[in-house]
């Protein structure tokens, strides 16, 4: 904070720069929200249909309309993915609303995410341009957020729009903008670079053809410059055109979509479900990195050596604890359950782990009915006793939830509710467990090894004197050797890892260091869950089903 000084000149000082701001906030703000209202004047009320595929199969469809409404537009998108996953098809429909000033400011939003594992739902509205207030709904009482920001936050699916309309659309030119992310709850810089303009086919009309089937009558010729859009280590390229409107765009495993008209798009999607799903390939299977030796008996093992290749390591959380990066090699010891000493009863006083113990959105660990839980899952052991308590928790959230792939954003009242789901819900709901009885715990993210392969997982890690590794989905208290985590935290974080797809390398480093008498079952591959960030959406965010959610993982054959 500015002291107060009892200065003439200090004060005349600070009288003559805040005139200059005002001025330049005068000149130079309000004419540059001028000029993108009058641009977007020239915005025609439209709807354009998406079909979504990946490896060239229909996976999904969407539609994303703009119209003009008294004071400003409101661009309404609406997707659904059905997306093949080891036998089992995962179905999301997420929609989102945004209210927007004559000159594309965001005024209010709504944003809705409906899958096997529940409703997750968001609504805000700006007040002033610095504070935006937010409504969550995701299992028990709706919460409430207020977030402030040095400056107007763009949401997720105006940006393209409003990179069109501020004449951003030029060849060669890079930009920076602040995101609000509504499946994150989280603001992240997204750098844009405009790479090259193009001319584009798009389907323009449909008609019958002598099969009864639609197929394509007429195309139009469309302007359009491609546009690469990078956070978080991660890459989307789209086409979109003079009015920001996407015509295409690819992701990460083999993801696109691409502007076409409704009757066709819906009869891709009609001829997936006929076919099956799994010819568009498997999700899961698409992400797995194999291994370059096969590991038997993996839990036997108390340490194992990997290097890493083919991604830049920095940013990752990859050395601390159980981990140590040297280079590009990381190890990986199991804690010995033994040896652990926690050093303090339950619940942790303590303040320096304040984070790792507080209720968050999709964390209700102060919930009635999450209290309850985990009170009645310790029953008849220790409860000061934090080891007594990681322990026992691990086997009830394993042995309470069936093992289903789930495309969500999980809440852990919501898997209490349904009692089920994959990696992610496991580890949220045991978090959220571990918190109520005051047991620090945090979510890893990383990968596992099962079967030959390494998949994309999550897991806790509670605070017994140091974090320590469990794993309720596969039912290792600690887990094993073959856990590589790489990132910490709730979604905003977990998003980071998608760099790793289709780019890590993985060699496992032998030497027999195995243990006798270790802890957990052997686990199998019966089913998985995908990674964060894998399909694109009508916006430039990609889409939340699969792509904020974090990644899931390996699920046990019990």
């Amino acid at each position: 904070m500015t002291s107060r000084r009892g200065i003439l000149g200090m004060a005349i000082l600070v009288t003559w720069l805040g005139m200059v701001g005002w001025h330049v906030r005068r000149e130079y703000f309000h004419p540059e929200l001028a000029r993108l209202a009058s641009a977007a004047l020239s915005l025609d009320p439209t709807t354009n249909f998406y079909t979504l595929q990946m490896n060239g199969r229909s996976v999904g469809l969407a539609n994303s309309r703009l119209d003009t409404i008294p004071g400003g537009f409101l661009l309404d998108d609406l997707m659904t993915l059905e997306l093949p996953a080891l036998g089992q098809t995962g179905r999301a429909v997420a929609r989102t609303q945004v209210r927007m000033s004559p000159a594309l400011e965001m005024q209010s939003f709504t944003f809705s995410l409906d899958s096997e594992g529940g409703e997750f739902a968001a609504e805000g509205s700006m007040r002033g341009d610095s504070l935006l207030r937010v409504t969550v709904s995701a299992g028990g009482a709706p919460q409430e957020f207020e977030y402030r920001f040095v400056e107007p936050p763009l949401f997720s699916a105006i940006l393209p729009i409003r990179l069109a309309m501020s004449g951003g659309l030029r060849v060669g030119r890079d930009f920076r903008f602040p995101v609000f992310d509504p499946s994150t709850l989280s603001t992240r810089t997204v750098e844009i670079s405009v790479l090259e303009h193009d001319t584009l086919m798009v389907v323009d009309s449909v008609s019958r053809g002598p099969s009864g089937r639609w197929v394509p009558a007429r195309e139009k010729t469309v302007p359009a410059w491609r546009v690469a859009e990078r956070y978080g280590g991660m890459s989307v390229e789209s086409w979109i055109d003079q009015d920001g409107r996407i015509v295409r765009a690819t992701s990460a495993l083999g993801f696109s979509m691409e502007r076409t008209e409704y009757d066709l798009a819906l009869q891709a999607q009609e001829d997936a479900r006929g076919g099956g799903f799994a010819s568009a390939g498997d999700i899961i299977l698409n992400t797995a990195i194999r291994s370059n030796v096969e590991l038997d008996d993996i839990e036997s093992f108390g340490a194992l050596g990997f290097r890493l290749k083919g991604v830049d390591l920095a940013g990752f959380e990859l050395d601390g604890g159980r981990q140590s990066l040297s280079g590009d090699t990381l190890r990986v010891t199991r804690e010995s359950w033994a040896q652990i000493d926690p050093g303090y009863t339950l619940p942790y006083s303590r303040m320096d782990l304040r984070e790792a113990l507080e209720a968050e959105v999709l964390i209700q660990s102060d919930d009635p009915r999450i209290r309850r839980a985990a009170t009645g899952a310790v029953r008849g052991v220790d409860r000061r006793d934090p080891k007594e308590v990681a322990r026992r928790l691990s086997s009830y959230v394993h042995d309470l939830l069936r093992k289903d792939v789930t495309f969500s954003v999980p809440s852990a009242l919501q898997v209490l509710e349904e009692g089920a789901g994959d990696c992610n819900e496991h580890t949220v709901l045991y978090v959220a467990l571990a918190r109520s009885l005051g047991l620090p715990a945090r979510t890893a993210v990383g990968l596992v090894y099962l079967d030959g392969s390494f998949f994309y997982h999550a897991w806790p890690e509670v605070w017994l004197g140091e974090w320590v590794a469990v794993d309720p989905t596969l039912g290792q208290v600690p887990a094993g050797a073959a856990h590589l985590r790489f990132v910490n935290g709730g979604l905003a974080r977990q998003v980071e890892i998608t760099r790793l797809i289709g780019n890590l390398d993985i060699e496992v480093l032998t030497g027999d260091e195995r243990v006798s008498g270790a802890g957990g079952a052997t686990p199998s591959a019966r089913g998985f869950a995908p990674p964060p960030a894998v399909a694109p959406s009508p916006g430039f965010a990609p889409a939340v089903t699969a792509a904020s959610a974090p990644a899931r993982t390996a699920r046990s054959s019990r």
